[in-house]
């Protein structure tokens, strides 16, 4: 199951992200700085939105079941995961066309060519983390 690597290193983009908003947030971005009397609040993530191309054999309920546990006690504890499903899309060297397919390895659905690039559907990404 490569979807529990996939959530691990989600976890680690988020990780970071959070970081580096703490590190600016710290150094002159509006927030007093951190004392006993006020200790820093840290940084809660609300939402993690993903891209996950339609092409990327990524099984989507295992992804999530995965977040879910890597997420536990740690800055994403709590977040929603919230997955945008982008199709495939192909360009056809012998027709000249932009066509829609379900996987890499299907052929032109205009002309039955299997000259294929794929344009679309080919990407995971995360697209945005929503903090608190």
């Amino acid at each position: 199951m490569h979807e529990m690597s996939l959530a691990e290193g989600v976890l680690g983009v988020v990780q970071e992200a959070v970081r580096a908003h703490e590190a600016t947030s710290s150094a002159g971005g509006g927030n007093p700085p951190a004392d006993a009397a006020h200790p820093a609040r840290p940084c809660a993530v609300r939402v993690v939105r993903l891209e996950i191309g339609a092409l990327e054999a990524v099984e989507i309920e295992s992804l999530r079941f995965a977040f879910d546990v890597v997420r536990s006690g740690s800055v994403a504890d709590g977040a929603e995961l919230d997955i945008v499903q982008v199709p495939g899309s192909a360009w056809c060297m012998q027709c000249s066309r932009s066509v829609a397919i379900a996987e890499r390895t299907d052929p032109c659905p205009e002309c039955g060519s299997w000259q294929l690039q794929v344009t679309g559907g080919g990407e995971m990404r995360v697209k945005e983390i929503e903090l608190a």
